[in-house]
């Protein structure tokens, strides 16, 4: 069946490849196929490039045929999230400002894919410059959640991860600088990685941000390091892009005595019942893998998000006042919100961010002189309807009115410390049939130890998608 094919992990597409057990070609028709089915429903590809990947998949196929040398990513299709840049094709940032705009160079991450031998053969989908933890705008309507059409996929990254686990890409491209991998992996059941901050090189001038880093989702941990060792490494373009680049093992080593620390609610989250019990039970899993969890107490509060809106609203204020201001009522209102926020920054409450910062950094660090890494839950509730925008939609956990743009979500702290890696990995499903997640902190610069649990954290839970009884039901797919 094509949706079979489609769902195929990427390290076992490569492997059928190789061993001319399946062919690049077949397997792109069954990815574009897959996306006929589904794409009306769940809307996560923009600006598809269908004819141009079946061309590539040929001349991959040609390689293989061949049984010389191939790339990393030879004959796989790769969803580039839309906004970021391929010379010469569109970027729209889910605007209307920018349906018309041209990429006038090769974002580094995406030069690195291309170089690999990945096929784009489409763009995923984002809210307007990324504002926001939903996926719809103007532009491009409302991406929905495979696993209930009624839900979000999450934010920014909303796109990737809805394509992924509707089986319409093979490993997909996100961003993050306050949760836009980790919210939409948790939301679809997937792995997403949000890197060391410079582990990837990125675009001026977003490459300079110290909540900003670009990462690889994919349906499997192994895919996801995968993706990530062809992103990673230094560019001559972006002066932060850390040196030398960090080769991750993509296969299973024990995490056997390893110290894991668990924090309920980072302190001060609401946390609804599924998602509490799903994490736990995503601590049995560790502890079947041979790790150490204890639970610990995190003094942090609600007025750390003060610090993280400061700089939040600053850096998007500042950078998109003058282009909302010349069209306002073309913007989503979540964007004009975020400008009108912005107005009132000054230096004093930028800085507070960094002072902020540097007193969370305190109390995990204590943690972490005696456990090698963080577990707690992703988002506080699996998701949030589809149109959700961050303004003011009403959102409420345990009955509980939270802010709806960044209440129900755990990963802006982490951004705000984004010299500690996070992988997101999934935990279960909650009562609304969407899944949830649990996210992987670790100690700064040691992206090597998330990976490894999430791959020993997989190895025993075993890899999602593999079944169709694992998959979404999508009418008519």
């Amino acid at each position: 069946m094509t949706s079979d094919l489609a769902y195929i992990s990427a390290h076992s597409a490569l492997a059928q490849f190789k061993s001319k057990k399946l062919s690049p070609v077949e397997y792109m028709s069954a990815i574009i196929g897959r996306a006929r089915e589904v794409e009306p429903q769940v809307n996560a590809l923009v600006n598809t490039r269908f004819d141009h990947a079946m061309t590539a998949a040929k001349k991959a196929e040609a390689k293989y045929a061949k049984g010389g040398r191939t790339r990393a990513l030879e004959g796989l299709a790769i969803g580039i999230k839309d906004e970021s840049f391929i010379k010469g094709l569109p970027t729209t940032f889910g605007s209307l400002s920018h349906k018309d705009f041209i990429a006038p160079s090769t974002s580094p991450v995406n030069a690195k894919i291309l170089a690999a031998g990945g096929i784009v053969h489409a763009r995923t989908a984002t809210p307007e410059f990324s504002c926001t933890v939903s996926t719809h705008t103007k532009l491009h309507g409302t991406t929905r959640n495979p696993w209930n059409l009624k839900f979000t996929p999450g934010g920014s990254s909303g796109g990737t991860a809805a394509s992924l686990s509707s089986g319409t890409s093979t490993l997909a491209t996100g961003s993050d600088i306050g949760g836009s991998i980790r919210i939409p992996a948790s939301t679809c059941g997937l792995f997403g990685l949000k890197p060391t901050f410079g582990r990837n090189p990125a675009d001026p001038p977003f490459n300079l941000d110290q909540y900003a880093t670009d990462g690889p989702l994919a349906r499997t941990a192994r895919d996801m390091i995968m993706l990530q060792n062809v992103m990673c490494g230094p560019h001559r373009g972006d002066m932060v892009s850390l040196r030398p680049k960090l080769r991750i093992p993509t296969d299973v080593q024990s995490i056997k005595g390893w110290k894991i620390a668990y924090s309920p609610n980072l302190g001060f989250y609401e946390i609804s019942d599924d998602v509490r019990q799903n994490t736990e039970a995503a601590l049995d899993v560790f502890r079947a893998a041979g790790a150490i969890v204890e639970q610990v107490d995190i003094p942090w509060n609600a007025d750390i998000l003060q610090g993280a809106m400061a700089h939040l609203e600053h850096l998007f204020g500042g950078s998109l006042a003058e282009l909302v201001d010349s069209d306002p009522e073309s913007f989503m209102n979540y964007t004009r919100d975020i400008v009108e926020k912005g107005r009132g920054s000054t230096a004093q409450k930028f800085l507070l961010a960094a002072d902020v910062a540097n007193e969370m950094y305190a109390h995990i660090a204590q943690i972490f002189s005696k456990h090698r890494l963080l577990i707690c839950p992703t988002t506080g509730i699996p998701a949030v309807p589809a149109d959700s925008n961050g303004v003011d939609t009403d959102i409420r956990i345990n009955g509980k009115q939270v802010h709806p743009l960044h209440g129900w979500i755990l990963t802006v702290p982490f951004n705000m410390l984004n010299r500690c890696p996070v992988v997101a990995a999934p935990s279960g499903f909650g009562g609304s049939g969407v899944p949830t997640g649990i996210q992987i902190v670790g100690q700064t610069y040691r992206d090597q130890d998330v990976c490894r649990a999430a791959l020993a954290y997989e190895n025993v839970l075993g890899e999602g998608f593999s079944k169709q009884t694992h998959r979404p039901v999508l009418a008519g797919a």
